[in-house]
């Protein structure tokens, strides 16, 4: 068995007509060097939009909540502070970022681990901030008191839920506080009432289960009726994110290549990856063992979507009423924090093929102007296609399929860009551009470090202006004003 295994990436329209401007694009690498980032402000106004019609469609008020660690762009997040949507950051350094590009206040939720200088800023300016542990809360109620600071809003997070009926536990987290000790929680908000103000409660669950999020979401309605009877008043949830996006094209290409992916790692057929790696799977005695470490890439199901489809699941311990419908009786506010969802289709990493070198026998060895930590897709387990944009359209290239390694810029063994065979519709040649799309969420900037002092990627903001022609900025220089920056 063999043949070629394509993995061909969902290319919205947006991202097409910028894949289709390839001139324009070699231009900036050719200026701004190789590995670049591009970045599409406006599909992030498109996706905002989505994620409210869903909102809508369930009759729900709220706040979409932009996850600021999927990227670093100031252009992403200019853009999104003039759709009034909200950011949640998870550091000092993205709360002073968020603000300096006009995120307002009342529109920042605090996450993560905090230090005392993120707490103080964060209640210092009125964000909410999402806690952890009643010992985070005992840190910031001391906080506003010592130095005079306004009551605080807080968000409770929670974790641990546990379904009524059938068995079904969201996974163990080390964000939040187990639900089982809500009452000793609670009791620390009410002690310092002075300080803060319980204005919600909150999880973080890292999984793409529909089943384990309703259950959380019906747990935080209970808990919510827990704190009236305390005679707290909170009126929000927020449920994180992790909707997902969905990045392959087709879903017989991912489904063949996981079946293959099997057959190859028994040795039943040629091998798929350097050095035979199996992503978790591997073959014990003629059987498969493992679990396959890779994220559904193909997602019939994701971004907003996928929150339509939790709010409208029924929820067993309320009579079996949508999860949706019981937000809406009691007039709760639904936060969601999407990152990867909210950045779907929001920018390419472009890379230079530096060498091509034939290997004897086996795929063609491709070096690139990049790093693994600069097209970070791998590190999230996300496995798609590049797409090829030869320097000169017109010359000669073996037509494909030509199936080739990846390697990137690093002194390592480990740095490959893609551990897997990739498939490309022509032999590529040194200046010709990889052009890797949907990578805006996570993985365009989440890894990548100045090992070797080889570039970072810079980053550049493309939009189209009224007569639908690619215009770019540098992603600092963004504003979202008409021009964009002011630029002619």
């Amino acid at each position: 068995m063999g043949g070629a295994l394509y993995l061909e990436p969902r290319v919205g329209p947006r991202l097409r007509s910028l894949l289709d401007s390839a001139g324009l694009l070699h231009t900036l690498a050719d200026a701004l060097g190789s590995p670049l980032g591009v970045v599409l402000p406006d599909q992030l106004g498109e996706n905002v939009k989505r994620f409210r019609s869903v909102y809508r469609k369930h009759h729900l008020a709220g706040e979409v909540f932009l996850a600021h660690k999927a990227n670093r762009s100031s252009a992403l997040l200019r853009r999104l502070a003039a759709t009034g949507a909200g950011v949640d950051v998870a550091s000092l350094g993205e709360l002073q970022h968020a603000l300096s590009c006009g995120c307002a206040p009342a529109l920042i939720l605090a996450t993560g681990p905090k230090d005392p200088e993120f707490l103080w800023l964060a209640a210092r300016i009125g964000a909410t901030v999402s806690l952890d542990s009643p010992a985070e809360l005992d840190r910031l109620a001391a906080l506003v008191r010592a130095h005079g600071l306004p009551r605080a809003r807080v968000l409770l997070r929670l974790s641990g839920f546990e379904a009524s009926g059938v068995k079904v536990l969201t996974r163990r987290s080390r964000f939040g506080s187990p639900v089982r000790e809500l009452a000793a929680a609670l009791t620390t908000v009410e002690r310092h009432g002075d300080a803060v103000e319980l204005t919600g409660v909150a999880y973080h669950l890292d999984t793409i289960s529909l089943a384990e999020k309703a259950v959380a979401l019906e747990g935080c309605l209970t808990v919510l009726e827990e704190c009236r009877r305390r005679t707290l008043a909170p009126r929000a949830v927020d449920i994180g994110g992790g909707f997902g996006v969905n990045y392959l094209d087709d879903r017989t290409q991912w489904e063949r290549y996981t079946t293959e992916l099997a057959n190859a790692v028994l040795g039943s057929r040629p091998p798929m990856t350097w050095g035979g790696h199996g992503y978790g799977l591997r073959a014990e005695g003629g059987t498969l063992r493992g679990t396959l470490g890779l994220y559904p890439a193909y997602r019939q199901v994701a971004g907003e979507r996928y929150l339509d489809e939790l709010l409208s699941r029924p929820a067993a311990a309320f009579d079996g009423r949508p999860l949706a419908t019981l937000l809406l009786e009691h007039l709760y506010d639904l936060y969601t924090e999407p990152g990867r969802a909210l950045l779907d289709q929001c920018g390419l990493t472009l890379a230079r093929v530096v060498e091509t070198r034939d290997a004897g026998t086996g795929p063609l060895w491709v070096r690139l102007a990049a790093s693994a930590g600069d097209i970070g897709l791998e590190e999230h387990g996300v496995l798609v296609d590049p797409v090829l944009l030869p320097r000169a359209p017109g010359a000669s290239h073996d037509v494909g399929p030509v199936p080739v390694h990846l390697f990137g810029n690093l002194c390592l063994e480990s740095d490959l860009i893609t551990r897997r065979s990739v498939y490309l519709p022509r032999r590529p040649a040194p200046g010709d551009l990889m052009a890797f799309v949907n990578t805006a969420g996570y993985c365009m900037d989440f890894h990548a470090t100045h090992a070797q002092r080889q570039p970072v990627a810079r980053k550049v903001a493309a939009w189209q202006d009224g007569n639908g022609e690619w215009r770019w900025c540098l992603d600092e220089q963004y504003w979202p004003i008409t021009p964009p920056g002011g630029l002619q």
